[in-house]
């Protein structure tokens, strides 16, 4: 359905694209993933020509888009795009933003488009918004509504652009449920976004985009189960794994504290599991080992496993104390309270002391 051939990308004297090579099926769900400045929104728009490439080629159904004299508005009508900002006009009414496309540029009658402009908004939760003005509506319904709007074009191809980065985080489920339904509908899609959630309910595919070009592309489950690549591998591990490294005994818990409860939001961990995280790292380090161990240089690494529900949280430190040792009791019963499983092993090698704690929800 759409196949990118050698694809560039430059502003200036920046290449921002590279070699873009990959094709994409009829049916396809991709969730295209990567640091920031990859270049992951530029392909989207290179693909829908509002920032059209500078060298390669673009394929839709077999039609170069990117050769001169492409009617690059008919092309367009393939494609429907949801942008982070929602673009509505404020001037209209929700079902007047739906119909005004439809009827402009698919010559329907104001009953036709009226009437798609319904049932699309029922599918998404907001017919009884069709009278309001987008100035009235928060901003997942907004989003909701620029969704609708964009099915009532009937697109063949939908290219979701950080769909959920403008939202309050409490308003981020209900346009992700949107999503998912249309990815279940069997809709051709490419969903730029930094939800690892969204981007593992909604694909069949994934981009890991990096250093200007496509670095890896597989199914869901390889890429973020099973990376072949070692960029896609750290890129997936930090979305996992929370690094705090304690190198004083007046080190910043507060702000560590912090980190640990933005780690859990960004993984959608429970609460209830955050809270078992938290008390386990304060408790062993803060109240066991720092008050005992010479040199004060503990490395903690907590990886959280969504398909367990469960985290497992290693803590590393110089010297053979065991934490069974400490005088502090009420600290070790609090850790036994969230943890299912604790190890302890010293290496003499290394002079390194690791203690491995496995914390679950009851």
């Amino acid at each position: 359905m759409i196949e990118f051939r050698h694809m560039q990308k430059t502003f200036g004297t920046s290449t921002v694209l590279k070699d873009i090579n990959a094709t994409v099926n009829e049916g396809d769900s991709i969730a295209i993933i990567g640091p920031s400045g990859t270049g992951k929104s530029t392909l989207m728009r290179c693909l829908n020509f509002l920032d059209p490439p500078t060298g390669g080629q673009i394929f839709v159904d077999g039609e170069e888009i990117t050769a001169p004299g492409c009617n690059i508005n008919k092309m367009r009508q393939k494609m429907g795009m949801v942008f982070q900002s929602y673009n509505l006009f404020n001037h209209m009414t929700v079902i007047e933003n739906i119909m005004y496309a439809p009827v402009k540029l698919l010559g329907l009658s104001r009953q036709e488009a009226y009437d798609r402009g319904i049932a699309l908004l029922r599918q998404v939760g907001l017919a009884e918004r069709a009278l309001k003005y987008p100035s009235s509506l928060s901003g997942g319904q907004k989003q909701r509504v620029a969704i609708a709007r964009t099915l009532a074009m009937d697109p063949e191809i939908i290219l979701f652009d950080e769909p959920t980065s403008a939202l309050d985080p409490t308003m981020v489920g209900e346009v992700e449920a949107v999503i998912e339904d249309l990815a279940k509908s069997g809709k051709t899609m490419m969903i730029v976004t930094h939800e690892m959630r969204l981007a593992k309910k909604v694909s069949n595919r994934v981009f890991y985009m990096d250093e200007g070009i496509i670095y890896e592309d597989g199914s869901t489950e390889q890429v973020f189960d099973n990376p072949v690549k070692d960029k896609t591998r750290r890129f997936v591990r930090r979305l996992k794994v929370l690094e705090l490294f304690v190198d004083s005994r007046d080190y910043d818990f507060v702000g560590a504290i912090t980190d640990i409860e933005q780690y859990c939001f960004k993984n959608r961990i429970p609460d209830k599991l955050c809270y078992g995280i938290r008390s386990v790292i304060e408790e062993l380090c803060i109240a066991i080992l720092l008050p005992v161990i010479p040199e004060p240089k503990i490395n903690i690494v907590t990886e959280y496993s969504e398909k367990h529900q469960s985290a497992y949280i290693t803590v590393s430190y110089p010297g053979s104390y065991r934490p069974g040792n400490t005088d502090d009791r009420l600290a070790l019963q609090l850790i036994d309270v969230f943890s299912s499983y604790q190890s302890y092993d010293y290496d003499e090698k290394t002079g390194m002391s690791t203690v491995k704690i496995k914390i679950f929800t009851k």
